[in-house]
């Protein structure tokens, strides 16, 4: 879609036209989707965001200026919903623990799911890649998304820069940043030969 359909779209949509919306939702819906999945790694809580995503957008899209693409705007969103979503759960998880604290249930394990591990598999490529996704969860919120951004998704760094409200020097020192990251990660892990290799874990854990 170039720049003036997406100008045309956003006038459409501002005047109420809900064919117009439904065509945003329907060029955008996958990407947006993917990486509320690749943040969350929940396909539930990736469909809650995606569809929160595409409100916000319908609400807010008097605030839009063109600044960037509508698909940049629309990531910017849906990174947004999935780390606070991230931090809620975090918290959420703390006051657990903390209420079985002060409850006095000593000796009492907190057992978490760990939504990481996948059926064994007898593919060495599933296992790579499981690999590098379970260490990739262990990043930092802001890191995992500028990854899962230009490693996964695929996008430029000025899609990036657009899309995250960054300027270019700080997208590139944060990818570095996160790739070193990961690939201690994954030193730690044992498995040091996959780093970082994005045509290992591109297609990611969940296809």
């Amino acid at each position: 879609m170039t720049r003036e359909e997406e100008a045309r779209l956003v006038r459409e949509i501002r005047a109420g036209d809900g064919d117009a919306f439904e065509t945003l939702v329907r060029e955008n819906q996958t990407r947006v989707y993917n990486l509320a999945l690749r943040m969350t790694g929940s396909e539930e809580d990736a469909q809650d965001i995606a569809q929160e995503t595409f409100l916000k957008a319908w609400r807010t899209m008097g605030k839009y200026r063109g600044e960037c693409s509508l698909g940049s705007w629309l990531y910017r969103i849906a990174s947004n919903l999935s780390i606070d979503l991230l931090r809620k759960n975090k918290r959420q998880q703390r006051e657990k623990i903390v209420s079985l604290e002060d409850n006095g249930e000593d000796g009492r394990t907190l057992e978490l799911p760990d939504l990481r591990e996948e059926p064994q598999t007898i593919l060495e490529r599933e296992e790579n890649r499981r690999a590098v996704w379970a260490c990739l969860e262990k990043l930092p919120e802001e890191q995992r998304l500028i990854l899962v951004l230009r490693d996964v998704n695929g996008l430029s760094y000025e899609e990036i820069e657009a899309s995250m409200g960054l300027e270019m020097g700080t997208v590139k020192s944060r990818i570095f940043r996160a790739r070193e990251k990961l690939a201690n990660l994954l030193l730690d892990r044992g498995t040091f030969d996959l780093v970082p290799s994005s045509n290992s874990w591109k297609k990611g854990r969940r296809g």
